[in-house]
């Protein structure tokens, strides 16, 4: 006999990883300080507000995703299982990242260009994990209960791991390193998402 997901132990599952990377980021900073948490770095400190509210805006798309969509079937359950994997190392080279930006590490070129592509293909599984589920869930969903919001975000969510595409692009050919020229495309997010929200709405929307 085949039982039906239950959404709510997928949910109580993935918060509980969510929980337990922003406990490695508390570990971790404490690590990284030789000082008692009295006198704790501020660049430290940077570090660590910086990667907990990335890690806090990660689970809002999560929850929004459970939000938005009921359907839950086996490969549905294994890209959330990557997506949950994946944010969990993610959540190290960013720490890097943030380091190295507020002067806490000191990079070579070599370095800060493989951190950049680490950073970037973490971004890109990420965002290619939020935008599969949620393609599944339109396909599946589609010819009984047709919600246009699955195929937005399905697409929305592919512009962000574009995005990450070319910033691994960059930072492989290490173009614009001193400037962060990696980083700085993703301030194409902005327009990109804007125009994608307009095209979807007069196609579909309006139909």
């Amino acid at each position: 006999m085949k039982f039906p997901h239950n959404i709510s132990r997928i949910e109580a599952f993935s918060d509980a990883v969510f929980a337990f990377a922003a406990t490695l980021l508390v570990v971790s900073l404490g690590a990284d300080s030789q000082d008692s948490v009295l006198n704790l770095d501020i660049k430290a400190f940077l570090s660590f507000g910086v990667c907990f509210f990335v890690l806090v805006g990660l689970w809002f798309v999560h929850y929004n995703f459970f939000r938005r969509n009921q359907y839950v079937d086996s490969l549905m359950i294994g890209i959330n299982s990557v997506l949950l994997f994946v944010i969990l190392y993610y959540v190290f080279p960013l720490k890097s990242l943030i380091n190295s930006w507020v002067g806490f590490n000191r990079l070579s070129m070599d370095d800060f260009s493989n951190l950049f592509q680490l950073y970037s293909l973490g971004f890109f599984l990420i965002f290619l994990c939020f935008s599969s589920m949620y393609y599944r869930a339109y396909l599946k969903t589609k010819n009984t209960n047709y919600n246009s919001d699955l195929l937005f975000y399905a697409r929305h969510f592919a512009i962000y791991f574009f995005v990450a595409l070319v910033s691994i692009f960059i930072a492989r050919l290490q173009l614009g390193l001193k400037i962060a020229l990696p980083g700085m495309v993703y301030a194409l997010l902005g327009p990109l998402c804007y125009w994608h929200g307009v095209w979807f709405a007069k196609k579909y929307k309006n139909n």
